[in-house]
């Protein structure tokens, strides 16, 4: 680890195969407290890399428990963007299984924010704690199943103290969205920087991803907004290339930004179930704009405005209701 924090400390980039070495060391509890601390904060202060960020993705994912499941996507992003807004990547993700798009989703509880997916889930009676058996049946029954981090990565027990103690973001909030136990090779990723677009892309090309979007609004969101521009980056069979979608050539008339804001758990829960119902809002159109970029790595679409429309209409049918009462069911 020594090698590793030298070079950390002359603002030295580590190659992928040296970011492996090293985040092995951290998974297996072989680096002492100080360690860890200096190897976090000194990677944030000179400013992670693809490279860094694709070494840490690999030992993480090989570390976890595996949920073996296939042709899934998945909607977890980095979180982190302090807006406070409702949970819009995981109603998209329960709006896209309901229009028969198996979504394998990862996620913890709240961190930075009042409320996590994992929180609202549970709010909502979705059971969080699953076997990978239970997961893989789930998806394949109800096209939904939801993978809570802590259950799956045992090996974070070595760096969550530290991590706390350092009480900021530091690599592994990038590291976590990309981590999915079921292996997804398609994934919406929103990101709380534009910095990291490309970074993220680069990073994902070095790991098998077949389909990736990762999305970061000019308003600040770590989502597609219906308010302002957002810049996508696209991963496409190791294809990088850069997207922009403008709410205004969509037509979409939203101006309500109180509609996104979300509170705790059982607040949030609740909006979610009155837009599958059926209600119409601001929080209804962010969720559908962040399901049209799951329809498009899904490739059940092309064009982004066809999936946008396509999911409006769904969402507005109360179909996304009904399918949430069979998974709360289960």
């Amino acid at each position: 680890m020594k090698k590793f924090l030298e070079k950390l400390k002359k603002k030295q980039d580590l190659s992928f195969k040296e970011s492996k070495t090293a985040f092995n060391v951290l998974m297996n509890g072989e680096a002492s407290e100080v360690e860890i601390y200096d190897f976090l904060t000194l990677l944030s202060s000179k400013g992670e890399v693809a490279d860094e960020i694709a070494g840490g993705v690999y030992v993480l994912r090989e570390k976890s428990t595996r949920v073996n499941i296939q042709n899934c996507i998945d909607t977890c992003g980095t979180g982190g963007d302090g807006m406070n807004t409702l949970n819009i990547s995981t109603a998209s993700a329960l709006l896209l299984s309901s229009m028969k798009i198996k979504v394998a989703k990862h996620g913890n509880k709240a961190v930075s924010s009042k409320c996590g997916s994992g929180d609202v889930l549970e709010a909502l009676n979705i059971n969080i704690n699953l076997e990978p058996k239970e997961i893989e049946d789930q998806i394949n029954k109800n096209n939904f199943g939801f993978m809570f981090a802590p259950n799956y990565h045992s090996a974070m027990r070595f760096v969550g103290p530290t991590r706390k103690k350092i009480g900021k973001r530091t690599i592994f909030n990038m590291i976590g969205p990309l981590s999915s136990p079921a292996l997804v090779q398609r994934q919406v990723i929103g990101v709380f920087d534009k910095k990291l677009l490309k970074i993220f892309a680069m990073a994902l090309s070095n790991l098998n991803i077949k389909f990736a979007w990762i999305v970061n609004s000019e308003d600040g969101l770590d989502e597609i907004s219906p308010y302002a521009k957002t810049n996508v980056v696209q991963l496409k069979d190791n294809n990088i290339s850069e997207i922009t979608i403008d709410p205004k050539e969509l037509n979409i008339d939203a101006n309500k930004f109180e509609d996104l804001v979300g509170d705790d758990a059982v607040f949030n829960a609740n909006k979610m179930v009155e837009i599958f119902k059926g209600k119409d809002n601001d929080f209804s159109k962010a969720v559908c704009l962040n399901a049209a970029a799951g329809l498009i790595v899904a490739e059940k679409y092309k064009d982004f405005n066809l999936a946008y429309n396509y999911a409006r209409d769904f969402i507005r049918s109360g179909k996304t209701f009904k399918h949430l009462k069979n998974i709360q069911s289960d």
